[in-house]
């Protein structure tokens, strides 16, 4: 099983490097070798998954005198089953998905080769055993990111977008790499085996490190790399952007494994530290208020948006706050949880919506669309399942995983709990707002009106996902794959009298106001003019890059000229420009002038000779 487990990790490396090397002028033939290889994949988990045992294997990969030595390992636990259920299986659900959206692309090659990449480096997150490893593959997930976001370079957008994704990613890494290092100091080890022995012991964390505060802030130093790739505010400015890829792309990365990976670190991270350990801490109910704040921003800014794929986008902002909330609350089991049934529904969501743009020739405007129930039943009825899964509607897999959540926060922090239940109503809303406008009434553009359902190719990813859905919260799916997975026992509490009234007042509000809808009678209002513009961040980070970073820029620039250059560099170099200009002029060529010269020579060596020598 061991030779499993290295084999899923690097077959997709295999697969990108095979492209990339010999296969790049054969663009079916690469789009199919990188299908085939992430079945494969899913399969060889799927395998794994069924032994129902915990695999660890590693090897020394260097080793620095002072330092000890570097490993690559990889922990296949039940932590990691879900996850690596999650990439591998909606890994293949897009790779299927794009050989018909993607079919026409003239950089097909490419576009599959780095899907094969970024599954190797999603791999080597879930499964790495340490810290060093898992940041090497957090990079090469960053990388990987920027390739596909950026598909489509030739758009001004699509570049720029994925720029942002880089830039806005190394702002939390670079935290992320501080904080590794400081907890390095003070516990000896890069491993979550180590930390786990390490703490394991139940003594007071001022007993086993030099200082408590500086534990608590080298967590939240870790914590920013989460804060970037699952796009926590005030870092979570680039998802929206990076809905300039293509829509696959978006499913894979931005719905279900990407965005998700700072939520499963800290899982994972939280795991090896231990509760005990955690609860004598400081400051880790900031990890839940920046989880509770951004799900609440991304929920309202949804509100008002009418790109089907940018609602998406602030949707999965949103539930990825409840995830980093559960986290901060110190029970991450049930952010996993969530994270393991919010993959399905809303890679669902993405490739529905992926569907709907194929079908109306790329119009993303939700306004432009209406009519489609009628046009693309199988798309139709299967993004209503996604939808309803999203909202935590009753048996739905997300009313579940939500449920969790909500019970969580009502335990341990009242104020969080009312920020949750808010935004179920909102997701409610938004999502339900979206269904109305793009689904029902009359078409409102040709492209609508001709809307044709789409091939099986891309059909039967939808069909396979709903079912997902609906079943990946209940027991027999999710008790050996979610962490966090308990049989739900029905009560009429607080929790669950919040969820149902979200969910039912969120469809009430949103077919008064959108059900056969022209146009949005809440777009003129000041306030939902603020949601349309996101709050102005994307606004205020330019003012910051420009009366900030330029500003310094112009600052040194002008230093720079004046000193460095006019100064120093630009002083000697004038100064050695004008003495040769003398020298050159006693060069003229001119007899009598040498004759002078020659003289005036004799005469000061005779001097020197006399008076000095003498």
């Amino acid at each position: 099983m061991e030779s499993f487990a290295w084999l899923i990790l690097g077959l997709p490396l295999v697969t990108a490097v095979t492209i990339h090397l010999g296969l790049k002028r054969k663009q079916s033939l690469s789009a199919l070798v990188s299908t085939c290889s992430a079945f494969v994949t899913l399969v060889l988990t799927i395998v794994v998954l069924g032994q129902g045992h915990d695999l660890s294997t590693h090897f020394t990969w260097a080793g620095i005198p002072g330092f000890g030595e570097i490993k690559i390992g990889l922990e296949f636990d039940r932590l990691a089953r879900g996850m690596m259920l999650v990439v591998t299986g909606v890994g293949f659900l897009v790779h299927l998905f794009s050989l018909a959206y993607m079919k026409d692309d003239q950089a097909l090659a490419r576009y599959f080769c780095g899907l094969s990449l970024f599954m190797f480096s999603m791999t080597g997150i879930v499964l790495a055993d340490n810290f060093l490893m898992m940041f090497m593959f957090w990079e090469l997930v960053g990388l990987s990111s920027y390739l596909l976001i950026g598909h489509w370079y030739q758009k001004d957008s699509a570049a720029d977008a994925s720029k942002k994704a880089f830039l806005t990613n190394r702002i939390g890494d670079f935290g992320f790499m501080i904080g590794i290092l400081m907890l390095w100091g003070m516990t000896g080890t890069f491993t979550f085996e180590g930390l786990e022995t390490f703490f394991g012991s139940g003594a007071d964390p001022k007993i086993l490190v030099p200082s408590v505060t500086v534990l608590s802030v080298s967590i939240l130093l870790i914590f920013m790399g989460a804060m970037g790739k699952s796009a926590q505010a005030p870092l979570h400015v680039w998802l929206p952007d990076a809905m300039e890829g293509p829509t696959p792309v978006s499913a894979l990365i931005h719905a279900a494994t990407m965005v998700a990976a700072g939520v499963y670190m800290m899982a994972r991270f939280f795991g090896a530290m231990g509760m005990e350990t955690l609860d004598a801490l400081w400051g880790l109910e900031t990890i839940a208020w920046i989880g509770g704040i951004t799900s609440l921003l991304a929920a309202l800014m949804a509100t008002q948006q009418d790109d089907i794929k940018k609602i998406l986008a602030y949707s999965t902002l949103s539930q990825l706050g409840y995830m980093v909330m559960a986290v901060g609350l110190l029970s991450p089991d049930a952010g996993m949880f969530h994270l393991f049934t919010h993959a399905w529904f809303k890679a669902l969501l993405f490739l529905g919506s992926g569907a709907v743009i194929f079908a109306c020739h790329h119009e993303q405007d939700i306004w432009k669309m209406g009519g489609l129930k009628k046009t693309m039943p199988i798309t139709f009825a299967t993004f209503g399942i996604g939808t309803l899964a999203l909202c935590g509607f009753p048996f739905t897999a997300g009313f579940f995983s939500k449920e969790q959540i909500l019970e969580t926060a009502l335990q341990k922090n009242t104020v969080l709990f009312g920020i949750a239940a808010l935004v179920a109503f909102l997701t409610t809303f938004y999502m339900f707002r979206l269904f109305f406008i793009a689904f029902l009434g009359k078409g409102r553009s040709d492209h609508a009106d001709h809307a044709k359902e789409v091939g099986p190719l891309m059909s039967a990813p939808l069909l396979i996902l709903s079912v997902l859905a609906i079943l990946s919260g209940y027991g027999f799916i999710a008790s050996d794959l979610a962490p966090a997975y308990t049989a739900m026992e029905f009560h009429v509490g607080p929790a669950f009298i919040a969820s149902i009234s979200a969910v039912v007042l969120g469809i009430l509000v949103a077919y008064k106001l959108y059900f056969n809808a022209e146009e949005d009678p809440l777009a003129a209002k000041p306030l939902f003019q603020v949601f349309r513009h996101k709050f102005y961040f994307d606004e205020a980070y330019a003012n910051l890059v420009r009366f900030g970073q330029d500003s310094v820029a112009a600052l040194v620039h002008f230093f720079d000229e004046l000193f460095i250059n006019g100064l120093i560099v630009g002083g000697f170099s004038r100064a050695a420009d004008g003495i040769g200009r003398l020298f050159g002029r006693l060069q003229s060529g001119n007899l009598q002038g040498y004759a002078v010269l020659f003289g005036l020579g004799v005469i000061l060596v005779i001097y020197f000779t006399v008076f000095f020598v003498s």
